[in-house]
């Protein structure tokens, strides 16, 4: 009995905390515009933060700077030229490296993914819609999902013990055909490839989050969530998703639906 619980225990606070997330970010995302893109600003100033306090050894004072400076950085991409934007994103991660006295690699890299990620979302729902920011959250709260549940279930082989020694090879693959289907759903054929792409995108995010807190020795990115820590942990997912639609769909263009 001990032994089921510990398996399913965090079950209930992930499910709860996961309704309250997705009633609000659903609100935003239907509502767009100004609502859409506060939210995540809010999200991304959070995630900066928690970033920061991990790699700064919990300096409160650099860590909250920098979330601040994430936050406004990225509500100022609204209002300034577009050649003005992937350098403001980036000077981001870069003020946080002189700030920050080991470890500036790792947060220039994850950083300045974030922050593109970030700027991603915003994009994909100013200029492509409602439709595909729910397709994108779908994907990856689907491959989420059937991850949590096969991974349990099922067992097996470990995907990345060193990295991530929770998830599982029938986790992840239980999490690209769920993607798969999501993808089917939502733009028929066509969509399947980019669905199951993008679950491997989503499931990398977690893995280098995980990564992270592995270097530091933190267990959770902070406790803002119930359930799920902090933000970075709920949404580490949807950073390595939203950061591979961007490329793709600067690059190959994303397919019509």
């Amino acid at each position: 009995m001990s032994g089921a619980a510990g398996k399913w225990g965090d079950l209930l606070p992930r499910t709860l905390s996961a309704v309250v997330l997705l009633g609000v970010g659903g609100m935003a995302i239907w509502q767009g515009g100004f609502l859409f893109h506060e939210f995540v600003v809010i999200i991304c100033g959070g995630m900066i933060w928690e970033l920061t306090r991990m790699l700064s050894g919990g300096d409160q004072k650099v860590s909250l700077s920098m979330g601040a400076l994430a936050a406004a950085v990225l509500a100022l991409t609204d209002f300034v030229p577009g050649q003005a934007i992937l350098p403001m994103l980036l000077a981001v991660p870069l003020a946080g490296a002189g700030q920050i006295k080991k470890d500036r690699a790792i947060y220039v890299a994850y950083a300045a993914g974030l922050m593109l990620a970030c700027y991603g979302l915003i994009v994909l729902r100013d200029v492509r819609g409602a439709y595909w920011v729910l397709w994108l959250v779908a994907v990856v709260v689907a491959t989420d999902v059937a991850g949590y549940f096969a991974g349990r279930l099922i067992g097996g082989p470990k995907f990345w013990p060193k990295v991530s020694p929770k998830k599982t090879w029938s986790g992840t693959m239980a999490g690209w055909v769920a993607a798969g289907l999501v993808g089917m759903a939502f733009g028929g054929t066509p969509l399947i490839t980019l669905s199951v792409l993008t679950a491997f995108a989503s499931q990398m995010g977690d893995a280098a989050e995980s990564a992270i807190k592995r270097h530091t020795g933190i267990k959770d990115s902070s406790n803002l969530i119930p359930g799920h820590g902090g933000l970075l942990d709920r949404f580490d997912a949807m950073l390595g998703a939203a950061l591979l639609v961007l490329v793709l769909g600067a690059v190959l263009g994303l397919p019509a639906t």
